[in-house]
């Protein structure tokens, strides 16, 4: 591919439900017969275009050819979904969400212009909650929708709740005012919309990148395992990336074992996701269980605390979707809590698995990483910030866990 630091590459594409063309896993497995042994696929996080996420893999690659040792022939694999940024700013670009949703193109058009509007008026606010409603594909009466797996899972309060309370309370977090103050009118509540908004669009986003893993890249790469059982096969994923890579796991058939070692870089999903009991509710656990057991090597979840996406809007879009009193009655307001319930993998790491190592990013280039299990790494000395990834020392931590799974 013109312009691509590494080669061999090819990249791999899925649409929203996980479908990508035919033949994708037969390119894969030709590697092998080109003398590849060891391929590191990477998938992105929220992207506006396909060209943003092929730069992505290019920067990210480049250090690696240098970084191998004898014995291995590396290629290098970019999983390109249909996403978009997880940026920093309190609504996504409208012509973005449009090139990812063009299926609702005149629903957003409608949320925009209510959003430029700002009309003082319940039935403007009312509309714009029926508006997320179809946005997110969320009925009305709040019933289940269904999960990656086909199981109902409920629906996040803010797109059921009362829509003037649910963009109160967001204007509240967001400037850190208090309930006296909701007087001054409805008008000041539309700054609470917008991030109603990035929220609606960040549950979709998270629904469809675990889609996309089990039901796209899970059974391909369960083909690559067949057509060359030899290929091993190391997954690296940054934030919502991450979350595609780790339910590609779930979705693996059941006698294919081609994942080596698996990298989360800042992964926006929790950090309970492979416990087999959650700290507050040990009757339940996390989505993921024991999904480590299905990688040959080590699953490494690099963090950093300096990440503010995953520290405090993860936590804030978690809390909403996951919490009866979510909307009310929180302590610390919704920005305010330091409940554990809402962490992200990305911010502090796997939880509640025993046995995870623990490591720095200055750390892995002497000591390594374990040969399986969990293992986390403090990557707070290089990322200072969400989208933060383009470094050539998480390059080593990715080849520190390839080389740690060898036989």
């Amino acid at each position: 591919m013109t312009g691509m630091s590494v080669e061999p590459y090819r990249e791999i594409t899925f649409d929203k439900d996980g479908d990508g063309p035919a033949g994708q896993s037969a390119a894969l497995a030709a590697l092998a017969r080109q003398g590849v042994t060891d391929l590191v696929l990477l998938a992105h996080g929220w992207n506006s275009s396909p060209s943003g996420a092929t730069r992505l893999c290019s920067d990210f690659f480049a250090p690696f050819p240098a970084l191998f040792g004898p014995g291995v022939e590396a290629g290098y694999a970019g999983v390109i979904w249909p996403s978009m940024m997880f940026t920093d700013e309190p609504v996504p670009d409208y012509r973005a969400l449009v090139t990812v949703l063009p299926e609702k193109e005149p629903v957003l058009g409608r949320l925009a212009e209510l959003l430029a509007l700002a009309p003082a008026e319940e039935a403007a606010f009312a509309e714009f909650g029926e508006l997320l409603r179809e946005l997110t594909d969320v009925p009305r009466c709040g019933a289940g929708v269904p999960s990656v797996s086909g199981v109902a899972q409920s629906v996040p309060e803010f797109l059921v709740a009362d829509p003037v309370e649910v963009c109160a309370l967001f204007t509240e977090a967001l400037e850190g005012r208090t309930e006296q103050d909701f007087g001054e009118g409805l008008k000041r509540y539309w700054k609470g919309a917008r991030e109603a908004l990035r929220q609606a669009t960040y549950y979709v986003m998270k629904r469809r990148a675990g889609r996309v893993g089990e039901f796209g890249l899970g059974p391909l790469l369960g083909e690559v395992a067949r057509a060359a059982p030899g290929l091993r096969v190391h997954l690296v994923g940054h934030s919502m990336g991450a979350r595609l890579v780790a339910y590609a796991l779930r979705g693996l058939p059941a006698e294919a074992r081609p994942v080596a070692s698996v990298t989360l870089l800042q992964g926006a999903f929790s950090h309970y996701a492979f416990a087999a009991r959650l700290p507050h509710d040990p009757r339940r656990s996390g989505a993921l269980r024991d999904m480590q057991r299905r990688v040959r090597g080590p699953v490494v979840a690099c963090y950093s605390r300096h990440d503010t996406a995953l520290g405090v809007m993860y936590p804030l879009a978690s809390r909403l979707a996951g919490d009866s009193e979510s909307l009310t009655g929180v302590p610390g307001g919704l920005l305010g809590s330091d409940d554990p319930r809402w962490g992200a993998i990305g911010h502090d790491g796997v939880q509640a698995v025993p046995g995870t190592a623990r490591r720095t990013v200055a750390d892995v280039p002497y000591e390594g990483v374990p040969g399986s299990g969990c293992v986390n790494v403090d990557a707070a000395e290089v990322v200072r910030s969400h989208s933060d990834i383009r470094r050539p020392e998480l390059a080593r931590v990715v080849v520190a866990a390839a080389r740690a799974g060898r036989p």
